[in-house]
């Protein structure tokens, strides 16, 4: 279909299967919130110290950033009949629901049956995130990417609200049942997968062995492929997502306890920030999406950055005058709250029109390559940044992290500027005619 054929068919031609699409990650994400809510509790049942919990809830980032870019290339040159992507979710998704159901059962069981249960788990989940991603810029045309990425990113919100609000519910019944319920869930968005999606096949000549690129040569071709037009779109582009994941990564782990230390609320309400910032995330992804479009990804993620600086650096100073002045706790906690919706609105601006930015610039034959090199980037973040604002607490306090956040915002609108690819208007090379 043609640029002009494309325009006209709008995106509603897409949006039942963008929805579809977006089960995958809804199956992900409902994952999540129960796998860092209740697997720390079960290995605090044979392990004493705090650190070593933590060292074990890093593996998932640490095989996020191993894994996920080699499985992409992987499935960017897998040819089935199925297509690309598809094979590894029919495969890996169930057996990762199937795992996920017995990391409660090895819970019972001994610290070395949990520690091979969520390292199996981790291998099989990490692994599956590419294809899961990447299967939508296989399926919609790079002009609506924005709006199908808005949609997507509201399935993995509802999963992450599910997994929280509902799921969670029912360890009150029995131990295992929500890790039972959120592998049966998954596995019944796989057959819906399976038989409602079909992927474009590639065209004449795509699938020969004289086209599939080494690795090595292939990541080469990537980072200069502008190197002629001296148009550094790409890498700048991973520069600005690194900068405002150390924001949002390093900030992630200690906003609950900000809240308990300096705010002074009770530690039922620790989740309540990111829990705030995720709803107004989830209700404004799809509005996202199309004021993308509208505006372009690369100006409105600039906007976002600009209000994200500001948000940052105002949090500690509102805190500090509304505490000084002597307002309620309440009242502190409802004025740190409304921050972090706004947050939320904004961030998820970013979020969902950077990887459609990203997808612009790739071709068919290295989709997978661009989203496992975003996830290089943003893993590589996650684990870099939690260490360093823990640092700048123990040096300087809370304060300083909102500091360190707003200026990696700020860094990363620098970088953006230098960003001049990856719009709708631009017809993806992935969109090339099968």
């Amino acid at each position: 279909m043609d640029k002009n054929k494309i325009k006209q068919a709008g995106f509603g031609k897409y949006l039942g299967k963008t929805f579809i699409i977006g089960l995958g990650l809804f199956s992900l994400s409902l994952m999540d919130p129960l796998y860092n809510t209740y697997v720390p509790l079960f290995l605090r049942r044979y392990i004493g110290t705090n650190f070593v919990v933590g060292g074990i809830m890093t593996l998932d980032n640490i095989l996020q950033l191993l894994l996920i870019p080699v499985i992409a290339v992987w499935s960017d040159r897998t040819r089935t009949r199925l297509g690309r992507r598809l094979p590894f979710l029919v495969v890996m998704l169930p057996v990762s629901a199937i795992l996920f159901h017995l990391i409660p059962v090895m819970a019972s069981v001994s610290l070395l049956a949990l520690i091979i249960i969520i390292f199996c788990f981790n291998i099989f989940k990490t692994s599956v995130r590419g294809p899961v991603v990447a299967l939508m810029p296989d399926t919609i045309p790079g002009e609506f990417r924005s709006e199908a990425n808005g949609v997507i990113s509201m399935m993995g919100g509802i999963g992450v609200i599910t997994g929280t609000l509902v799921l969670t519910r029912l360890i009150n019944i029995q131990e295992g049942l929500p890790f039972t319920a959120a592998g049966i869930i998954t596995i019944l968005a796989v057959v819906v997968l399976l038989f409602c999606i079909r992927e474009r096949l590639p065209g004449k000549g795509e699938d020969s062995a004289e086209k599939r690129v080494p690795l090595l040569a292939s990541l080469k071709q990537v980072f200069t492929a502008g190197k002629a037009s001296h148009d550094y779109s790409f890498p700048m582009l991973l520069l600005s997502l690194f900068f405002w994941f150390m924001a949002y990564e390093g900030l992630q782990p200690f906003l609950g306890l900000y809240l308990v230390e300096i705010v002074g609320v009770a530690e039922s309400n620790a989740a309540l920030a990111m829990g705030v910032a995720g709803i107004s995330g989830v209700a404004l992804a799809i509005p996202s999406g199309y004021l993308g479009h509208k505006v372009g990804r690369r100006r409105l993620i600039r906007i976002c950055l600009v209000f994200l600086t500001v948000i940052l650096l105002v949090v500690p100073v509102s805190t500090t005058l509304a505490l000084a002045a002597g307002l309620s706790i309440n009242v502190c906690l409802i004025i740190f709250l409304a921050l972090m919706f706004l947050y939320g609105t904004v961030w998820i601006g970013v979020m969902v029109n950077s990887f459609p930015m990203v997808w612009q610039m790739a071709n068919y034959d290295n989709v997978g390559i661009y989203t496992g090199l975003y996830y290089t980037f943003s893993q590589g973040a996650a684990i870099l940044a939690p260490p360093i604002t823990g640092l700048i607490i123990d040096l300087g306090g809370y304060p300083g992290i909102f500091i360190f956040g707003g200026l990696c915002m700020f860094a990363a609108w620098c970088t953006m500027g230098s960003v001049r690819a990856g719009e709708p208007g631009e017809l993806s090379r992935a969109d090339k005619p099968a």
